[in-house]
């Protein structure tokens, strides 16, 4: 289809994606199943259902109905049931469901009160391991007593550090463990328990009679976060055993097929936050010390490239079914790929690459065909498959979106390597608006990312391409301080943010103000989170942006100390110092310290049910830039957290789109 008769993306096409949020390969490889998002735009819910595609190609085919989410599909070993939770009896209670894959209605498995997390089969199929936090019992009188309920809440009594969460809330008192549950029955067995630590990412030993996870079990896990254990149970016993190894975060324990080994992501060290992740391997009989088999190659095993159209999703270490090779994913220059290393640190390979992102992964019995979450910068999602590990036979299975992105004309965007202001390599990418005419000056908007531990790359957008719709060129890179370039790249800012970030952003704009094509009177500028950061400090340091947006911003990183949900742990990247025992140094690097000199017309935009970021952050902004006499707007969503551009009530999201385009209209676009 000619470009001329496509359309531009709007901010109303958002509530016409179909989003993968999980997918598995059955045991044969004959199938993949994958939960599937919509969103229902006369209620503004987003529902999802299960859907099957055949190896062999055709269109998927809807497995569960109905208005509820059903998400986490798994495969029973056998390939003959689907585990899955479902909200579909009570929306506020997912319970753990089984489907019958040659049809069927789904059964109820579970009845269990609180919170279902991650959930493994084991290997006989016989019983299922999950994470699981029970409701706290005053909760439960207060649900079951009418009374109790219509009147609410009277009082918390917090005593932990961290009890709240954003997008959560309040956190309860009981904390989350290890249970068991029997795959035919539905009887549970709790397997751990503490009203001070927590359990985590359990998985099963080949033989089914131990699991691993990983527990905090220092004297007070919210004062110490990164001494992380990895621990052993016996099933049968109920014995726990501590495997030695380094100090530091760790998680997602893999058994080997062989049952000798276990791997793990994590690095060594406490509050190191730039250090790469890692993959490590440890013997289960704890008889040599756990080894590093990544640390040689300086690249980060993550799967946090921003979108704004859905998680990937970070699996765990997979091991070959000779116990010889160890695949995971990794981010490294604006792109997700799963890679695979040999169990002694030889032979890495680039399994899936780029340029695109490697969500949710999945292999079959005889790991001769591996099906994958795959997005690229054109493309939220597709399922694709790869047989034998040979990359000519890649294909996509679905054609999710398709019908809606071929009628849409999204730019043309250019890739750009260049030097920042250390002489350090950077990466960036220049979106020019549809119908683009190199002969005309364009209007410009610079994107900064939040994290700041994250990276930009070959991701599908929407922002963008809305915002390079109303006749923008839009830009973005990754300065010094994400992750995606080596841990010289990511520590660059640690105890020292709003410097050489600063300085990269400065000469990205500097190249892009050389183009024929920019009109250098009308550049704005904004970013949200880390990225609201950067803006407010951008318009304390400089006047050469006409606008700005700051979203979901850090302001005053003194306020932001034991305000976030995150509370005190901010400190770490600011010489683990208190605001009463440095002042001095968070001041330093606080944006409202430089506020004075702005000039530049900002709107501010935040999230009434910030947790992360407060919102006395923003307000702080707002009211200093009314004192100064700078045009300035607030706007506020209510009941939204921080993540609102990713995960929020898509009306909103479009009020957001359409509050930064008007403000970018106004001072970019009228005279």
């Amino acid at each position: 289809m000619p470009n001329s008769k496509k359309r531009s993306i709007t901010a109303e096409d958002l509530y016409h994606f179909n989003l993968v949020t999980a997918c598995e390969i059955a045991p044969d490889g004959a199938n993949v199943v994958y939960s599937l998002q919509r969103v229902d735009r006369k209620t503004e819910k987003k529902y999802a259902n299960l859907w099957l595609v055949s190896i062999q190609g055709g269109e998927g085919r809807q497995f569960t109905y109905g208005d509820q989410v059903d998400s986490q599909p798994h495969w029973s070993p056998d390939g003959k049931q689907i585990a899955f939770i479902s909200n579909r009896k009570d929306s506020k209670q997912p319970q753990i469901y089984l489907i019958p894959t040659d049809g069927g209605e789904a059964r109820l498995l579970t009845d269990m009160k609180g919170e279902i997390g991650t959930f493994h089969w084991s290997a006989d199929g016989r019983q299922i391991v999950c994470e699981f936090r029970k409701k706290d019992a005053e909760t439960i009188e207060r649900e079951t007593d009418e009374q109790k309920k219509e009147l609410g809440i009277v009082s918390r009594r917090i005593q932990r550090v961290f009890y709240k969460l954003d997008g959560y809330g309040y956190l309860p008192k009981e904390r989350g463990h290890i249970w068991i549950i029997d795959a035919r029955t539905g009887k549970t067995k709790q397997l751990t328990d503490s009203e001070i630590y927590d359990e985590g990412d359990p998985c099963w030993s080949p033989d089914n009679k131990q699991i691993a996870f990983v527990s905090n079990r220092s004297s007070d896990p919210d004062f110490n976060s990164d001494e992380i254990d990895l621990f052993v149970l016996d099933v049968r016993s109920g014995q726990t055993r501590k495997i030695e190894t380094p100090i530091g975060p760790k998680g997602f324990p893999s058994f080997s097929p062989d049952g000798h080994w276990i791997a793990y992501f994590g690095y060594e060290g406490k509050d190191l936050e730039w250090r790469n992740t890692c993959l490590w391997v440890v013997p289960v009989d704890g008889s040599t010390p756990a080894r590093n088999l990544t640390e040689p190659f300086d690249f980060h095993i993550s799967s946090h490239t921003i979108n704004d159209t859905g998680a990937t999703g970070m699996l765990p270490p997979t091991w070959s079914k000779e116990s010889q090779t160890i695949f995971f994913q990794v981010d490294r220059h604006g792109d997700t790929f799963l890679h695979a290393i040999g169990k002694d640190g030889s032979n890495l390979q680039t399994v899936v690459g780029g340029p695109g992102v490697v969500g949710h992964y999945s292999f079959d019995k005889s790991q001769s065909i591996l099906a994958y979450f795959y997005g690229k910068m054109d493309d939220p999602v597709q399922i694709w498959t790869m047989k034998d590990g040979d990359k000519k036979t890649a294909h996509p299975l679905t054609h999710l979106n398709r019908d809606l992105l071929n009628g849409i004309d999204l730019g043309e965007i250019e890739e750009v390597w260049f030097k920042g202001a250390a002489g350090n390599d950077l990466q960036g990418w220049i979106l020019k608006p549809p119908a683009f005419d190199p002969a005309k000056k364009y209007p410009s908007i610079l994107e900064i990312h939040g994290g700041p531990q994250v990276q930009y790359g070959h991701y599908f957008m929407h922002e963008f391409y809305f915002l390079a719709a109303q006749g923008y060129v839009v830009y973005f890179c990754n300065p010094r301080g994400g992750q995606g370039y080596g841990e010289a790249h990511t520590k660059a800012i640690h105890n020292a943010w709003g410097t050489v970030d600063y300085d990269d952003l400065m000469v990205w704009t500097d190249l892009l103000a050389q183009k024929s094509y920019i009109d250098t009177t009308r550049m704005g500028v904004t970013g949200g989170s880390y990225g609201g950061y950067m803006t407010n400090w951008i318009i304390g340091h400089t006047q050469r942006f006409k606008a700005a947006v700051t979203q979901r911003s850090v302001s005053n990183m003194i306020s932001m100390w034991g305000s976030s949900d995150f509370n005190w742990s901010f400190q770490k990247s600011f010489d683990d110092k208190a605001p009463y025992e440095s002042i001095e140094q968070l001041w330093k690097v606080s944006p409202m310290k430089y506020i004075g000199n702005a000039k530049t017309p900002t709107l501010v935009i935040h999230n009434q049910q910030d947790l992360r970021c407060a919102i006395e952050q923003s307000e702080q902004v707002f009211i200093a830039l009314k004192k100064l006499g700078v045009p300035t707007e607030f706007v506020i969503f209510p009941d939204e957290p921080h993540g609102l551009s990713r995960v929020g009530r898509t009306d909103r999201r479009i009020a957001r789109l359409q509050s930064i385009a008007g403000w970018f209209e106004r001072y970019l676009k009228e005279e």
